[in-house]
């Protein structure tokens, strides 16, 4: 039996349902088979009828519900609202959780490929949770910080080592333990994806490297522990200039490590654009997301991109034969 794929719909407030409704016009009737949306029924009939989408669409109780049918599945989870793209962020917030929960229930199942959850407005998450990396992390009682948010391409991927902080607490969360947990994480998805030992490229902290002062961290903490890791046997270089590394070194890369969220996925969105998913490395199960938000200002106006979610779907789709 073909192994299902869970599509979390996300934040109610968003374009997730043009996005959806537009992924499911393009895949074929086979895909369609293995999807199964976590969302609410209701609610998406009339954000589909608001936006004017003609899609054929069926309840159903649960993943082992057993029906024959090209209609788009809808595992329905409970959500009070008023209007179609108006929900208030108190329901949201449940509802999000309450989908987020049943689908790592799911998840973990022998007949479930993997899950996406499209974009989810951070705020509507538990305020200890800096994301939902950090919150399935959490669920799968992932310890010594080794959940890793990879953002891929065809041509490179990059990581963040801290993801959603303020860059006031970067350098506090930073540590060799933490660094080489990652970078393990990472090497060992690498090599069991694509069967061969990835080129790793880390980056430094500061501007140039701090020029390798003695009081910086680059001296202090991220030059000793990539030794550490090259006498380990990893395949890694470093620390490189973030300022530089992006005009075309990247090339020579598998993937880049970054010490924070926007030091790699601003010049690398700026390079792919929506050409990227972001996958959660460390948990029990697969799970990817689109690499973009909500995108609110764009409710309505038929211009959301589906190559990201269409990527997503294609990825998880290798695992779900």
């Amino acid at each position: 039996m073909k192994k299902k794929i869970l599509i979390l719909s996300g934040d109610p407030n968003s374009i997730n349902s043009e996005l959806i409704y537009k992924c499911w016009k393009k895949i074929d009737n086979s895909l369609k088979k293995k999807i199964y949306l976590i969302s609410n029924y209701n609610l998406l009939e009339a954000q589909f009828k608001k936006l004017k989408y003609s899609i054929k669409i069926i309840k159903i109780k649960n993943k082992n519900e057993i029906i024959k049918t090209n209609k788009l599945k809808i595992i329905d989870v409970d959500i009070k609202y008023r209007k179609p793209f108006d929900v208030k962020n108190i329901y949201s917030s449940q509802f999000v959780i309450n989908c987020l929960n049943k689908a790592h229930d799911y998840a973990q199942d022998n007949d479930v490929a993997g899950l996406i959850n499209c974009a989810i407005d951070k705020k509507l998450l538990n305020k200890k949770f800096m994301g939902v990396t950090e919150y399935l992390a959490s669920k799968c009682n992932v310890i010594n910080a080794s959940e890793v948010m990879l953002i891929h391409n065809k041509k490179v991927s990059v990581v963040p080592l801290t993801t959603h902080i303020d860059v006031k607490n970067i350098s506090k969360k930073l540590n060799s333990k933490t660094i080489i947990n990652k970078v393990k994480t990472i090497d060992s998805w690498f090599k069991n994806q694509f069967k061969r030992k990835p080129r790793l490229g880390i980056l430094g902290l500061n501007p140039h490297n701090a020029e390798m002062r003695s009081n910086s961290e680059e001296k202090n903490l991220i030059i000793p522990t990539i030794l550490k890791l090259k006498k380990k046997g990893f395949n890694i270089k470093g620390p490189l200039i973030s300022d530089t590394v992006f005009i075309s070194d990247y090339k020579k890369f598998d993937i880049i490590i970054g010490m924070y969220h926007d030091q790699v996925l601003a010049p690398f969105k700026a390079i792919f654009k929506f050409d990227a998913i972001n996958i959660t490395l460390g948990l029990k199960y697969i799970r990817v997301s689109p690499d973009h938000g909500t995108a609110v200002d764009l409710i309505g106006k038929n211009k959301a991109n589906t190559k990201s979610l269409l990527g997503c779907i294609n990825f998880i789709n290798r695992y779900a034969k």
